[in-house]
């Protein structure tokens, strides 16, 4: 045997301790085993085993290692590294890792994955659904909220606080529902499907706000005043944190506190000089307690030594002197109410601070702790719950509108279209699910929840443009049966607030991904902040050499991965679903190895370039929602009916990780390290195209004929078969479709004719003076043809009711920098 076959099999053996990340003393044991046979039985001799002694004694011999190695890359890390704000340090120390870090390990564990129990509501939390929401949904009137109150009805407040929708995650002690994250979720998701002034008005109590800060951090005082009003509805709550000047960049807000001693309720107190400009609040101009965040500063030292605390959080009572709210703004025409707060000097004792002056200066780290499980729920359910009614009202629509005399549904450019939503739609909610279960598990997902925060909203950003192609003249139309024009106008609402999406996908998802998941990073942070010299070079020497393995280990799975595509690893299941398991852990390989090469390599600039950043985190996110795919069909028991959904699911995640590497690779600023990674990584170009036509049309078909798995994807949402509700309408006249057609189809061949499915009321009496159809078939053919023209038909209206009144013509004087426009009632249409 040659010296390079046996130099090839020490190789080997490097590779295989490497990709099953052995220790380092069982890895050195291995190689020496490996070489001492090359040696017996090879020619390999004396210069192999110096590289090897060269190589394995530094490593293996802890004081040299730590002196020479350790101690040289630990003054090279301080150099490159960039500094870390106290705001980033708060917001990358807020929040949990979870599943997320199983993803950047390079190597996931799917048994755990699966171990995780399933999300489940409770007998009380079902009730609920049934009962209340179904209840509120069917009393919502979109046109009458959206086009001529510009708010919901006195009658429907009134509903949601005597049945206490705002306390949903209130606890019991306090008169709150104390409901699970995912019951949460699924109320979201059902209030979303009718009315999102609805469920933003929901939402935004149940997310982060007063109730939610004063569970976790208000003194006894505070919860016991607030929290059994906020319960019972006696108190609505806002909280304002954005303003002109920060708005996704929420901690360089300029708002101040000055800390003072001042005279309140006739007594002097020591207290807090508050001014503050904000806008875009979500509650407030009917809040009646308004949650304030501000930079808190000492500068008398009434508190201690410290000057700037930091920022703060405290409640401010609607009535307060000083407080100017009341006002609106108008967003996207989507009338959920939403204004400005602003206070010049405003004094407040400072027992109002949220948990007392003990909590001053700590606002930051409640607020991301919170917002991470907030940003978990609200949003994203919101936009799962419109998501699955748009992908059955689309795919009914679809069926029953016809075009060239077949449904539009059949046309393969509609087929794309209602793929890709009823995809989305599987995605979105299986993200839900999983992500709310962490959270009743008591994780608190930062980043994790910046993941479905962005792709979710996005997701439903593409699934209603779809539906719009897929609906055409009767999606642009407004009026009252116009039940997806106010969808699509509103949409880039949840794409612009809780951190927008640009922020979020290109700062925000990498940039705490990498540090947080990653199993290195974050402890050799913290190594290098030590003060003691002898505890920072130890616990820098543990986590760089870990870092190195690993870095080593993923370099080996990536090329694994792209010379065998891991058809041999193990797979938790042995079906149509193995080969995803097998991808999946190929990229999560890659993220790790590509990652890895980008720090050490662009080191602290890697944070300014956004778009590579951002690009790695799509393959992180890919990877959770396509994790979440795999769970959501097991939980469900593998059913093969839901297989087209699942795989288009998982196709469009699998490409989307390819693209997003190549645009990585392609964009590297260092050549010589592109190619390289070009070579480990793709080097045969990307794996996964997009998903195909024939999956499409399998999901095409399922939305627009009622079935078993449609049955699952619209689980939840409000279809009640009751006048008024459009979406029970246009399902009711699916299923009659359905049943009419074979009806249709024998009274043509009777009659000898090719008609177009149209006017069925005047073809039943033709049919049935003939004696085709029976008297109950002819009943059915009104009745279908009465909720055809319903589905088709579009809202006009006369000329004068889109005219502005004339006692609207007059303008009202409007306060300074704000334009004030009323129009009347019918106006808003337009």
């Amino acid at each position: 045997m040659s010296d390079l076959i046996w130099v090839l099999i020490v190789l080997t053996a490097v590779a295989v301790v490497s990709y099953k990340r052995y220790s380092l003393q069982s890895s050195l044991f291995a190689i020496a085993a490996t070489l001492a046979i090359a040696t017996i039985f090879g020619s390999l001799g004396f210069f192999s085993w110096l590289i090897f002694a060269v190589l394995a004694v530094p490593l293996a011999y802890e004081p040299l290692r730590k002196d020479i190695l350790s101690k040289k890359l630990l003054t090279f890390y301080k150099r490159v590294s960039p500094e870390m704000s106290q705001t980033e340090q708060e917001a990358i120390d807020a929040g949990t890792v979870w599943w997320d870090g199983e993803l950047f390990s390079g190597k996931p564990d799917w048994q755990k994955l699966h171990a995780i129990a399933p999300a489940r509501l409770t007998a009380e939390e079902q009730a609920f659904l049934d009962g209340p929401c179904e209840t509120v949904c069917a009393m919502v009137d979109e046109w009458q909220i959206n086009h001529v109150d510009a708010d919901l009805p006195e009658n429907v407040w009134q509903y949601l606080k005597d049945n206490k929708f705002f306390a949903m995650i209130i606890e019991k002690q306090y008169g709150g529902l104390q409901y699970s994250a995912y019951a949460q979720s699924r109320v979201l998701q059902k209030l979303a499907g009718v009315s999102a002034v609805l469920s933003s008005t929901v939402g935004v109590p149940n997310s982060l706000g007063p109730g939610e800060l004063l569970q976790h951090y208000g003194t006894k005082e505070q919860q016991d005043y607030y929290l059994p009003r906020l319960a019972a509805g006696e108190e609505v709550p806002c909280f304002a944190l954005t303003g002109p000047e920060a708005g996704s960049d929420a901690g360089s807000i300029p708002d101040v506190g000055i800390i003072k001693k001042g005279m309140f309720k006739g007594e002097e107190v020591l207290g807090m000089s508050l001014t503050f400009n904000k806008r875009y609040i979500t509650l407030a101009p009917i809040a009646t307690v308004v949650g304030l965040a501000f930079k808190l500063f000492d500068p008398d030292g009434l508190l201690g030594d410290q000057e700037d605390l930091g920022i703060t959080c405290a409640l401010i009572p609607r009535d307060t002197e000083g407080l100017q709210i009341g006002r609106r703004h108008y967003p996207l025409n989507v009338p959920f109410h939403n204004g400005p707060l602003q206070a010049d000097n405003l004094f407040v004792p400072l027992s109002y601070i949220i948990g007392g002056e003990a909590m001053a200066g700590k606002g930051w780290r409640m607020l991301m702790e919170c917002l991470s499980v907030g940003r978990c729920i609200t949003l994203p359910s919101s936009a799962a719950g419109g998501g699955k009614q748009l992908a059955l009202a689309t795919g009914a629509y679809a069926r029953i509108r016809r075009q060239f005399r077949l449904p539009i549904g059949q046309m393969e450019g509609v087929e794309e279209m209602l793929g890709r939503i009823g995809g989305n739609a599987y995605l979105m909610d299986a993200v839900t699910s999983f992500s709310t279960a962490g959270v009743d598990l008591g994780e608190k997902p930062s980043v994790i929840s910046a993941i479905c925060k962005y792709h979710l909203t996005e997701k439903m950003r593409t699934a209603v443009n779809d539906s719009m192609d897929v609906h055409g003249g009767k999606g642009i139309c407004l009026g009252p049966n116009n039940y997806l024009g106010r969808a699509y106008q509103g949409t880039p609402i949840s794409i612009t607030v809780e951190g927008a999406n640009i922020l979020t996908r290109n700062m925000m998802i990498f940039g705490q991904g990498a540090m947080r998941c990653h199993p290195y990073v974050l402890e050799e942070i913290y190594a290098a902040q030590k003060e003691d010299k002898k505890e920072q070079l130890t616990a820098f020497d543990k986590a760089v050499w870990g870092h190195i393995g690993f870095a080593f280990s993923n370099t080996v799975r990536s090329l694994w991965f792209s010379v065998s595509g891991n058809r041999l690893s193990g797979t938790p299941f042995s079906d149509e679903t193995s080969k995803y398991y097998r991808a999946l852990q190929g990229y999560s390989a890659n993220l790790a190895f590509l990652t890895d090469v980008s720090m050490g390599v662009l080191g602290g600039s890697l944070k300014r370039r956004e778009r590579l950043s951002a690009r790695l985190g799509d393959v992180l996110s890919h990877l959770y929602l396509a994790s979440a795919v795999l769970k959501r069909y097991d939980d469900q028991g593998r059913l093969k009916e839901d297989l087209p959904f699942v795989d288009w699911a998982l196709q469009d995640s699998l490409h989307q990780m390819d693209v997003a590497i190549d645009d990585f690779i392609r964009n590297f600023p260092v050549k010589p390290v592109a190619w390289m990674l070009r070579t480990v990584v793709q080097p045969l170009g990307k794996r996964f195209d997009k998903p195909s036509d024939d999956i499409e049309h399998k999901i095409a078909h399922m939305l627009q004929n009622p079935c078993s798995a449609r049955d699952r994807l619209g689980e939840g949402q409000y279809l009640t078969r009751i006048e008024g509700n459009l979406f029970g309408d246009l399902e009711q006249t699916l299923e009659n479709i359905i049943k009419v057609e074979p009806i249709f189809e024998r009274v043509c061949k009777a009659l000898g004719e090719k008609l177009p499915m149209t006017q069925l009321d005047k073809l039943a009496e033709r049919a049935l003076v003939a004696n085709i159809i029976s008297d109950d078939e002819a009943k059915l053919l009104h009745e279908t043809e009465a909720g055809r023209l319903r589905t088709i038909n579009v809202d006009d209206f006369d000329p004068q009711e889109l005219l502005m009144s004339t006692s609207d013509k007059v303008k009202k004087k409007a306060a300074p920098r704000k334009r004030t426009t009323k129009t009347s009632k019918a106006a808003k249409a337009a």
